[in-house]
Order: structure tokens, then C-alpha cells, then sequence
């Protein structure tokens, strides 16, 4: 038997470990050396449509104090506004124009975004390296031609197919624009000064001060974030991908040309998803997995084979020849103005922030409480007609091609005015769903819900519009309070005359009110109908 310790290939083997081992000890080195170099970044090379660009990491201490907005770029100069931090455009700077106008009332929502949630994650963002020669024209790098001889990218690669190598980024040498993130950039750079000065300025979309301050105190109050966690964020890296202002062989006009057309492309293949899609996606707002949930575990909603489908996952509306019975995004405001009244705090504190995922228990009581309105909903004697009847004929007007019968309960705006009553009756006024669903499907049976289009409808001139022919989403918010009166919900005898006064306005087309009858009457000859 051999010994092992003679065998040549155990000791080939041993050789190539060794020596990989000293090799990744010397790359690390190396790296170590170039990467504690403030003026040089290692990047990946890249190349697409003709354009190189070189993608790293920075953290997001370095992006808010070296990306500048693009609209600052020297050629804006002239119609740049330093105030608001966007370009004024006028007949001259159309042309220029490369960036939609900054928000600057996004910023707060962004920094409590970063500050509030652990799972926070922004995309990497892609930004311009300009050299102070681009706008001389007289520089040595501009030939007689008016062509650059060099880009503004300054890259020296560390392998033979030049992929992998180092880009000058020294603050002496080149500028930094936001091409793509500018709303990024104005973000982290609000929660740096959040960070350094323990308070930031609100501002309007224009920059205009708020009058108010987003302060850590509160951030430690309202979200119980810690001190220490939001001293480490500024550490934390940001993708980043750099292309040339200018590159070797360009005039400045086709630079501009180029750089314009990228961000213009960026931004058209971004293409943005549909309410539908963003609920079927959301994992942090309560009333969206409620929603979801019920859309596909509810006898009356979920997909069978042997009937069409009940839900349209994407568009936000239902056209009149459509087989569905309602949107996500219905199902997603039904169940957030129903559900809000039981569980406000599943809310983001302020519009436009994300919210908090509910707790799991909580999530299951939402949950409980939207499948026992969908079991009364399918009670309902329109919704049994479904079992034997498809739902366009249920949901056209009589005047359209093969008429239908104008039932509100088969139109999305409607559905969400129900489920808006009801939540207010049955969360804030402690009504019984059973006691409602009793005198609900009575009103039902009686063509309640039906007609329309008819002058003595309820919903005539409220849900359906009778100069434009067609359901009006407008009128969603008094269809409610006209459902939570004829339920009884409804007592004091100014908020009737308010709601009576709703009624007979909505009811007026071109200065003429219409009666139940279908005859023109005085304003205040219009009364509410009785409590069921």
C-alpha cells in the first residue's frame, strides 16, 4: 500500500491549493490598497447600445455628498433655478430639458422610508461623470472639428479584456449628475441631514417650507427606531452605474443628444405597474393581503372552471361586456374602508408613506371580519342570480346594445360604497351585519339596487350621471352617506338636511332638478327616501 503522503497527485493537489490560497491573499491586498483610495472606485465595465458604463457600490454617505440633481449640469445653468433645484423651462431650455421636475414633498416620505423600515431598499441608481472641459469650447480636449478626444470617464483596467478596473472619481477631476434617482438622491441626502442636525425641514412640491420638521424624536416615538440603527445607516451601500457625459468622437450636441435619449429610454422601459399588480404584490399594507386573500379563497370571488373568472387581476375598471364582477383594486378599497374603521392604525401615518404590516393575528382578524361581509354580500338575491346568469347583462344599462338590468352591485365604484357604509355602521356605530343584511336584502328584492339609469333610482344622478350616460365615480362619498341613512345610521336632523340638500344638488343637471318622477322640480322639493 502507498503511502499518501508520497502520492504526486495529492501533492499537485496541495501545490494548486497553496497557491491559489497566496494568490487570493495577494488580489485581496491589492484590492485593499485600490479600494482605500478615495479618488478611484472599482467598477465592472459594461456596454449596451453603444454606451459603456461601469457599475459599483457607494455608500449612501458618499451619494448624497457627491451626486449633484442633474438638472445643476452646466449647460441648465442659465434657466437652472437654484432655489428649487430645477430647470425653468421656456421656449430656450425645451430642448434641453432631461429631467421631470424634483417633488420636493416626496422627500419626507423617502427619509421616513429609510429611517423606519429595517427592510428598506432602493434600486441603483445611474449617474453622469462630467469633467470641467466639456463646457469650454476652447479646451485642448475638443478638437478642430469640435469632437472630443477623450471621455470624461477616466478608467484604467486591471485585466486583459479590460472589464474589471478602476474609475477616477476624484473630486478634483469630475462632477457627479443624477441621470435616473434623482428622487433617491433627495432622499438620502434628507436623511443625512435628519442624521447630522436630528430634524428636517417638510417641504411643498415647489420647496417651499412646510412649516413642520420630521425630527428623530418622533422617528423614536411614532416608530420605535433605534438611535444606534440610525447612526449606521449613512455605511450602508446604494447601487450605482456611471456613463460619460461625454464620450471620445462625440460633438458636445451629440453628447447631449445621447445622454438625454438614455434617461428618455430609462424611463419608458420602467413601465410602471397597474394598481392591480401593485396589490397583488403588497406585502406591507393589511387591507391589500386581506383583499387578496378573499379574492382568491371566497366562494363568490374565486376561480372555478367551470365559470368565468370573478376578479380582474390588473385593470383598475370593468367594461360593460366584461364577465367579471370586480377589480383587485375594488376588493383592495372595499377592504381598506370597511376594515379602516376597525383598524385605522393599518394606515401609513401620512399619505404617501408605506405602511406597517399588520401583525399575523391581526392580519387573521381582517381576514375573519371581510369573508363575513362577502358571506352576507352573497346572500344578496343579485348576487344569487350569478349562480345562472353571467354579469353583463346584470351590469349594462337598458339603453345599451342587449340591455341589462343597471345593477350598481355590479360596478366597482359601487361595490366600494357599500362596503364604506357598511364599515362605518357596523365598526363606529355598532350595527349588527345581520340586522343590515335583513333590510339590505329586502331593498334588493325590490329593485334597490337596480335601475340606475332611472329617474327614480336613488343612485339617478349620485352613481350614474344622466348628461354624460355613464357611472360617475364622484359620486362614490354620497352614495355611502345616502346607504348608512337608509340603514338608520344616519339621526341627527342636520346631518339629514345636509345630506337631503347632497341629494337634490346631485340630481341637478344644467340648473334643472329632477324629481323621482322623472319630472323637473324645485331644489327643495327633492326629499330622502324612508329608513329601511
Amino acid at each position: 500500500m502507498k503511502d499518501s503522503a508520497s502520492d504526486p497527485t495529492a501533492d499537485i493537489a496541495r501545490e494548486y491549493l497553496e497557491r491559489e490560497n497566496k494568490e487570493k491573499q495577494v488580489l485581496a491586498l491589492l484590492l485593499e490598497k485600490f479600494l482605500g483610495r478615495k479618488d478611484q472606485i472599482l467598477v465592472q465595465k459594461t456596454e449596451m447600445g453603444g454606451t459603456e458604463a461601469y457599475v459599483s457600490s457607494v455608500t449612501l454617505e458618499w451619494f448624497a455628498g457627491r451626486v449633484h440633481f442633474a438638472s445643476g449640469l452646466p449647460l441648465f445653468q442659465k434657466k437652472y433655478n437654484p432655489e428649487t433645484d430645477n430647470v425653468e423651462i421656456d421656449a430656450d431650455s425645451i430642448d434641453e430639458i432631461q429631467q421631470r421636475p424634483l417633488d420636493w414633498s416626496r422627500q419626507a416620505p423617502l427619509v421616513q422610508y429609510l429611517a423606519a423600515r429595517h427592510n428598506h431598499k432602493f434600486p441603483p441608481v445611474l449617474v453622469v461623470i462630467n469633467q470641467p472641459w466639456v463646457d469650454n469650447p476652447k479646451a485642448a480636449e475638443w478638437d478642430n472639428k469640435g469632437r472630443a478626444t477623450k471621455s470624461t470617464t477616466d478608467f484604467i483596467p486591471l485585466d486583459k479584456d479590460a472589464k474589471v478596473g478602476l474609475l477616477n472619481i476624484s473630486e478634483d477631476d469630475v462632477t457627479i449628475y443624477a441621470l435616473d434617482g434623482q428622487h433617491r438622491l433627495m432622499g438620502v441626502q434628507g436623511l443625512m441631514e435628519l442624521i447630522k442636525t436630528r430634524k428636517l425641514q417638510r417641504y411643498k412640491k415647489d420647496k417651499g417650507a412646510d412649516d413642520s420638521f420630521i425630527t428623530v424624536n418622533d422617528l423614536i416615538e411614532k416608530y420605535q427606531v433605534d438611535l444606534a440603527y440610525l447612526q449606521n445607516l449613512p455605511k450602508e451601500k446604494i447601487g450605482i452605474e456611471f456613463i460619460c457625459a461625454v464620450a471620445a468622437g462625440e460633438t458636445r450636441t451629440q453628447a447631449r443628444r445621447r445622454v438625454r435619449s438614455i434617461f428618455v429610454h430609462v424611463n419608458l422601459m420602467a413601465a410602471p405597474l397597474t394598481k392591480g399588480q401593485l396589490t397583488q404584490l403588497n406585502e406591507d399594507d393589511g387591507f391589500a393581503i386581506v383583499a387578496r386573500k378573499i379574492a382568491v379563497t371566497h366562494p363568490l370571488l374565486e376561480q372555478r372552471q367551470e365559470r368565468n373568472p370573478r376578479v380582474n387581476w390588473n385593470s383598475a375598471t370593468v367594461a360593460s361586456n366584461s364577465t367579471v364582477l370586480t377589480t383587485l383594486q375594488a376588493l383592495q378599497d372595499m377592504s381598506e374602508r370597511y376594515l379602516a374603521q376597525k383598524f385605522p392604525h393599518w394606515k401609513p401615518l401620512e399619505k404617501g408613506l408605506i405602511p406597517m404590516r399588520p401583525e399575523d393575528e391581526e392580519l387573521e382578524q381582517g381576514i375573519e371580519e371581510f369573508r363575513k361581509l362577502f358571506d352576507s354580500l352573497a346572500s344578496l338575491s343579485s348576487y344569487k342570480i350569478l349562480e345562472h346568469e353571467d354579469t353583463p347583462a346584470l351590469r349594462r344599462f337598458s339603453f345599451e346594445k342587449d340591455g341589462g338590468e343597471g345593477n350598481m352591485l355590479f360596478r366597482p365604484v359601487a361595490q366600494v360604497a357599500l362596503a364604506q357604509a357598511l364599515g362605518i355602521l357596523v365598526f363606529k356605530k355598532g350595527f349588527s351585519l345581520a340586522d343590515i343584511f335583513k333590510k339590505l336584502r329586502k331593498f334588493d328584492q325590490q329593485g334597490g339596487f337596480s335601475g340606475m339609469e332611472y329617474p327614480q333610482s336613488l343612485w339617478y344622478g349620485v352613481l350614474y350621471d344622466p348628461n354624460k350616460k355613464r357611472v360617475q365615480v364622484a359620486g362614490r362619498d354620497l352614495a355611502a352617506k345616502l346607504l348608512v341613512y337608509i340603514l338608520g345610521g344616519i339621526q341627527e336632523q342636520m346631518e339629514r338636511a345636509e345630506l337631503r340638500k347632497a341629494l337634490a344638488d346631485a340630481r341637478t343637471v344644467e340648473n334643472k332638478t329632477i324629481g323621482f318622477d322623472g319630472e323637473f322640480v324645485e331644489l327643495k322639493a327633492v326629499g330622502l327616501p324612508p329608513v329601511l
